[in-house]
């Protein structure tokens, strides 16, 4: 991550925190103001200036060191052009290392293979050719749209990675989106939260079952699913699949998921 986006941040986290504040809110406008204060190049995509401090990096050393033990920081969209610092409780969604991996046979067209895509594509791609979703929730689900912009109420914009309606075996909808995450990039709460607003805003009579998936070592493949528990997001299924030639598959492990 470039030092400008960790001095702008910490920039504007001095300006605006007050000892005992849980939350503050800042116009994205400042980021630009800041920066020529600062006389440092102003980025030419402002978003990705909190892109990067919600997925890749951790906080600057001033508002790591203002966050008491258990709680953490995090940026969340607070309207047009506005962004709040929020102090939540400490909340990472991150893969367990000791949980079974399933294999599952490798339906990923040899085209998609044949092409490097960025991981967040790849990954969109992988699960939706091996229908992960329709495995991972037990429902037949279709792919609607892929990084969908749209807008929350009291957000602002915000992009779904992938969106997927489902149906059950009784017949009940289901509006489910799909956040996908590669590389270092990491599961957030704040993408979560606000893909759960924008379904229960923009899809009422559904239900909602909000889906994270990360690349792990080993090219294994982490499903979560995610609910919004108070403040927080708590992971209600977590599961691990690894693409393999289906002349690869254990006949044993294969009888064994069934207990």
């Amino acid at each position: 991550m470039s030092n400008r986006y960790l001095a702008l941040i910490e920039k504007i986290f001095e300006t605006h925190f007050r000892k005992g504040s849980s939350r503050f809110e800042f116009e994205r406008d400042e980021l630009v103001d800041i920066a020529n204060k600062l006389e440092i190049p102003v980025p030419k995509n402002l978003g990705d200036i909190i892109y990067s401090l919600r997925y890749r990096t951790a906080m600057p050393a001033v508002v790591l060191k203002n966050q008491p033990s258990g709680m953490e920081w995090i940026i969340e969209g607070a309207g047009r052009a506005k962004y709040a610092f929020v102090l939540v409780k400490l909340n990472r969604i991150v893969p367990r290392e000791n949980l079974l991996t399933i294999a599952i046979p490798d339906a990923t067209p040899e085209i998609i293979r044949a092409y490097k895509l960025d991981d967040e594509q790849a990954l969109l791609a992988i699960v939706r050719y091996n229908r992960l979703l329709d495995t991972f929730l037990s429902l037949t689900t279709y792919s609607i749209q892929n990084h969908l912009r749209t807008t929350v109420k009291g957000v602002g914009q915000i992009e779904i990675d992938e969106l997927y309606f489902g149906i059950d075996t009784r017949g009940c909808h289901y509006v489910i989106p799909v956040q996908a995450k590669g590389g270092n990039d990491q599961i957030s709460v704040v993408q979560t939260k606000q893909d759960i607003a924008w379904c229960d805003q923009r899809y009422p009579g559904m239900r909602c079952r909000a889906i994270s998936a990360q690349f792990m070592s080993d090219d294994r493949v982490a499903m979560f699913e995610l609910s919004v528990q108070g403040d927080m997001v708590k992971v209600v299924e977590e599961r691990h699949y690894k693409l393999v030639p289906a002349a690869s598959l254990d006949a044993a492990a294969v009888r064994n998921y069934s207990d």
